[in-house]
């Protein structure tokens, strides 16, 4: 013992006059590595000694190597290298060299060895998820995933999570110098479907060592799908459209019981008109990757005959504009409808007579300046699948107002003339005992006498001389003569002229009372 500290003390003293800087060499267990002491040329060293943890492993000069540190995996080269063959990591540490040239230089080196292993083991789990027979990882959307990276590396390493997805390439979600990777993802969205990546990097020997695992999320639209008809040109037949959209992967549709499921996301299948009838319902089921363990949903489709709807009966006057109005709005699938006329069911071309347009539901038709020509049946024809159905508008012309204007006026002219002799005839009655028959001068009184024709007697009364007017006319005296009559009252009105003279007499004025009983006996 005493022997190989003195060597050892000896050695270092050497290496200590001799700085030489370190070597840093790595290397797998199993692997044969050479560790180089001189590497200035081509001499052969006079004796060479290699030392590692206190004790000479190796030495072809004054130095003996230690019993307890032979090793039959360690080889002494002729240039002073040493070799060590299937290294194991016991052999990770430090060795010191040093050797004498023939020059008598003394050369000293210090090699620092690492024997790394792995990554190994290296895994990625996801978790829970579905997998597939290909060992394909399925989610559904919403869920909560957990992520685990691991793997073993010596004597350190660098695990890093990766995920490259569709729009995304090797985006970094978390690393760790620990052997242990975890990572959550709360609520997974078809974005996050893709590629993830546990990456294991051994920090010495710069091995690294991949895991991938794919992951699919799995989307169920939450509705039902959708079931529709489509236009065709031909209108015996019809078309019908299921259509699912959303769903991942692509569901399977199925029109009806009996035929087969299809992998497709819309499913067109065509029906003849001798197929159908009205009423009849068909339906679509549809299914997911995920739902062949639950139920199947479904939509369906129920066929309907059209049935045109507008006023049967129309009038418009001659040479104004009517428009026709057509509503078809039942019919499943949806109907074609048209305009037309006569009993030949003529098709209606636009133009500058007919203009024919739609206001949503509504087939409108205008016809321009309208004449006894157009006094016909009109037809709005609807024609689907399931049959043709007509909406018959019969057409009424009435003559122009303008015939009428010649007739309108005369009446009114005669109206106008009856209504002015009334209104005359009533103004002459009312002021019937202030009319003057004769000659009625400022220089003669009158008198009128009033004879009826049932009762000969002449009554004469004199009449009370009534106050002078303004224009100093006196007034009449009035006799009254009764003839008698079976049928009519004949009064024969007498006026004689007072004489000249008697203007002077003296005349008694009328009292209020009087005047009256003179007015009432006018009046009869």
């Amino acid at each position: 013992m005493r022997f190989n500290s003195f060597l050892l003390s000896r050695l270092k003293a050497t290496v200590s006059g001799n700085v030489s800087t370190e070597t840093v060499q790595s290397a797998a267990p199993g692997d044969v590595v050479l560790l180089q002491c001189y590497t200035g040329g081509n001499l052969t060293p006079v004796w060479t000694t290699w030392m590692k943890d206190g004790h000479v492993i190796a030495s072809n000069g004054e130095l003996h190597v230690d019993s307890s540190a032979k090793d039959p995996r360690l080889t002494l080269e002729r240039n002073g290298s040493l070799s060590i063959s299937k290294v194991i990591s016991d052999d990770t540490g430090s060795f010191l060299c040093s050797s004498r040239l023939p020059d008598n230089r003394t050369i000293n080196a210090h090699v620092l060895l690492q024997v790394t292993s792995g990554p190994n083991n290296v895994s990625t789990m996801i978790y829970p998820t579905i997998v597939l027979p290909n060992r394909t990882l399925v989610s559904k959307k919403g869920d909560s995933l957990c992520f685990k990276c691991m793997a073993w590396s010596s004597p350190s390493q660098q695990l890093n999570l990766t995920f490259s997805g569709a729009s995304n390439n090797n985006t970094s979600l978390a690393f760790t110098p620990f052997p242990v990777l975890d990572y959550t993802i709360k609520d997974i969205q078809p974005s996050n479907q893709g590629v993830y990546t546990c990456s294991a990097l051994n920090t010495v020997s710069n091995r690294m060592v991949k895991n991938s695992t794919e992951l699919l999320v799995y989307y169920i639209p939450s509705g039902h799908p959708d079931c529709m008809s489509v236009e065709t040109q031909n209108s015996s037949s019809v078309q019908l459209n299921c259509s699912w959209f959303g769903a991942y992967p692509t569901p399977e549709l199925r029109w009806g019981k009996d035929g087969d499921f299809q992998v497709t996301d819309s499913l067109v299948v065509s029906l003849n008109r001798s197929t159908l009838q009205e009423g009849q319902t068909l339906t679509c089921t549809a299914r997911h990757e995920l739902l062949k363990i639950e139920n199947e949903r479904s939509c369906s489709i129920t066929l309907r005959a059209p049935y045109p709807q507008g006023d049967p009966m129309v009038s418009v006057l001659e040479g104004t504009n009517v428009t026709l109005s057509c509503r078809e709005i039942s019919s499943v699938p949806a109907a074609n409808t048209t305009w037309r006329k006569g009993q030949s069911l003529e098709p209606i071309v636009p133009g500058s007579k007919y203009i024919l347009s739609v206001e949503g539901p509504d087939l409108k038709l205008t016809i321009v300046n309208i004449s006894k020509y157009d006094e016909v049946y009109y037809f709005c024809r609807s024609e689907n699948a399931l049959g043709i159905r007509e909406l018959e508008v019969f057409l009424t012309v009435k003559a122009s107002s303008s015939t009428y204007t010649g007739a309108v006026i005369g009446v009114f002219i005669a109206a106008l003339i009856t209504g002015c002799a009334f209104i005359v005839a009533k103004i002459l009655y009312s002021r019937r005992h202030t009319i003057c028959l004769g000659n009625c001068s400022e220089d003669r009184g009158d008198v009128v006498d009033l004879v009826e024709s049932d009762d000969e007697q002449i009554f004469q009364d004199a009449v009370p001389r009534l106050p002078p007017l303004t224009n100093g006319r006196h007034t009449t005296l009035v006799q009254i003569h009764r003839i008698p009559s079976s049928e009519d009252h004949e009064v024969i009105v007498e006026t004689h002229p007072e004489p000249p003279e008697q203007k002077e007499e003296p005349t008694e004025e009328l009292t209020e009372e009087s005047r009256e009983e003179v007015e009432e006996l006018v009046s009869f």
